[in-house]
């Protein structure tokens, strides 16, 4: 029977083993350190013996182990956190780092309270999450081609000077310069190679862009993609990439907290009177500070209804077409009172951080499907 004391499980995960320590409430040093295969046999039995005499509450560090391990606890019916690497305090003077030591800071910091967990998607969350990061990863992939493609030519002497690269007419000089033979046979094999490549990872975008395309008329994504596609530089893949990143919106409390949980606030260095700030913190998501920052751009142009915007607003909710108007205008001149003063890209990110919280604000009303079915399980 369970007394009714708790029991901190700190484990550092890896690919083969889970160093697990064992600290009660309590106590001052951890009764159980011991090193298990990553075997969920085994690591069950552990937490299954614990859970006969404590309330057992485990936690490991966010890495590239994933969620699988914190389901399985979860399945077992017992307690499981995972916490954020990067906000672990750390003792300046330390200078020891192993597996041991690091379940075993877990563990007594996760009994303090100083450990931040992050949130866990839903199982089907996280596959369409990783369904989008494919499609960037192919974008980026699609950019080194094209720039294998360039570098190639301009060690020949061929520089494409009628217009702007990867335009329609560029792609058709690069198509004469393989049909013409302009090439000796061995540029021309190399030549032809990289062409394909980059045609290969093209087809490949689109296709996953069609499939995202279709994802977003789903149940669990329709309503916020459409919310988020009300605002101006937000396109589906954009609102695609903000929804999976993010999830639920409304579980910052503020937008303060989504502008610093995407890294969009000033570091700060203030002591006494004096006050400090300085660029940007980056800390947090990068993907969704990438969308941010790439939307504002959009905002130095004067507000404006486009064709392809009242599209996309087309049965949307008057609030967040009203709210769109509304950034319009805001940003617009936020952006250009900054330009004017400082830089456009220092205008940009300044624009972007404001951009979150509008989107915070058109958010609020509306909770994923898959969110309201991971609370209920």
């Amino acid at each position: 029977m369970k007394n009714g004391t708790k029991v901190y499980v700190g484990m550092d995960v890896h690919k083969d083993s889970v160093m697990i320590a064992v600290l009660p409430e309590g106590a001052r040093e951890p009764t159980l350190v011991k090193r298990l295969s990553h075997d969920p046999r085994g690591i069950r039995r552990l937490l299954d013996r614990l859970a006969r005499e404590h309330e057992v509450r485990a936690c490991y560090e966010a890495s590239g182990a994933g969620y699988v391990l914190e389901r399985k606890i979860r399945s077992w019916g017992h307690e499981c956190e995972i916490v954020a690497p990067s906000l672990i305090p750390r003792r300046p003077g330390e200078r020891r780092k192993h597996d041991r030591k690091d379940a075993e800071d877990l563990a007594r910091l996760y009994r303090a309270g100083e450990l931040v967990t992050i949130r866990v998607p839903a199982e089907r969350e996280e596959r369409v999450r990783d369904l989008v990061r494919c499609r960037e990863t192919l974008q980026r992939e699609a950019l080194q081609s094209r720039h294998y493609i360039l570098k190639f030519l301009a060690r020949r002497d061929l520089v494409y000077r009628e217009g702007r690269n990867w335009t329609v007419k560029h792609f058709a000089w690069l198509r004469a310069i393989q049909r013409d033979g302009v090439l000796e046979v061995e540029d021309q094999v190399a030549f032809g190679e990289y062409l394909a490549l980059l045609d290969y990872k093209l087809g490949r975008r689109e296709e996953l862009d069609r499939q995202i395309e279709a994802l977003a008329l789903e149940p669990p994504y329709k309503e916020a993609i459409g919310r988020l596609c009300c605002l101006k530089g937000i396109s589906t893949h954009a609102a695609m990439v903000l929804v999976t990143e993010i999830g639920d919106f409304r579980r910052f409390e503020h937008p303060g907290k989504l502008m610093a949980y995407v890294g969009l606030v000033p570091t700060e260095h203030s002591s006494g009177g004096s006050r400090r700030q300085g660029s940007i913190t980056k800390a947090g998501n990068s993907r969704v500070r990438h969308v941010l920052v790439q939307a504002a751009w959009n905002y130095r142009f004067p507000p404006r209804l486009s064709a392809v915007l009242k599209r996309r607003q087309q049965g949307q909710p008057p609030d967040a077409v009203a709210h769109s108007w509304k950034a319009q205008h805001r940003l617009h001149k936020v952006y250009k009172r900054l330009a004017f003063r400082k830089n456009n890209k220092i205008a940009a990110v300044a624009v972007a951080r404001e951009l979150a919280g509008f989107i915070w604000a058109l958010m609020q009303d509306c909770a994923p499907d898959h969110e309201a079915g991971r609370k209920a399980a």
